[in-house]
C-alpha cells in the first residue's frame, strides 16, 4: 500500500489547506476528487497531496506547490473551476482554504532504524 504522505523536498514550498464539510451521499464526488488530483499532478509546480475525510463528513486536503504562481495558475484551470462550482452547488456545506509558505518541516517514523 502506498504511503498516505506526500514525498516532498526540503522547504521552502507552499501548502494549500482545503478544509471542508461534505453534504450527504457521493453524488459523483469521489470520481471528481480523483480526477482533480490527476489533473493537479500534471500542473507545473505541483508537488503532492495528502487527504483525509472522517465519517462525519469533515475532511482536510493539503496540496503542496513549488510557489505561489503555481497555486494561482491551478486556481485558473478550467476543469478545476468547474469542479469548484459543482462543489459549492452540490458537495460542500462549508469549506475554508488557507495558503501558507512552509519554512520548516520534520517527521517521525517509528519504523525507521
Amino acid at each position: 500500500m502506498p504511503s498516505p504522505f506526500a514525498t516532498l523536498p526540503a522547504p521552502p514550498y507552499y501548502v494549500v489547506c482545503f478544509s471542508s464539510t461534505r453534504t450527504e451521499g457521493d453524488q459523483g464526488y469521489g470520481a471528481m476528487a480523483d480526477a482533480m488530483v490527476a489533473l493537479a499532478s500534471q500542473q507545473p509546480g505541483f508537488m503532492g497531496v495528502e487527504s483525509v475525510r472522517g465519517a462525519d463528513g469533515f475532511g482536510i486536503t493539503n496540496s503542496y506547490w513549488r510557489d505561489e504562481a503555481s497555486i494561482r495558475a491551478w486556481k485558473k484551470v478550467v476543469d478545476h473551476l468547474a469542479a469548484q462550482s459543482q462543489g459549492r452547488a452540490q458537495w460542500y456545506s462549508h469549506y475554508e482554504v488557507k495558503v501558507a509558505k512552509v519554512e520548516r518541516a520534520y517527521s517521525f517514523d517509528k519504523t525507521e532504524k
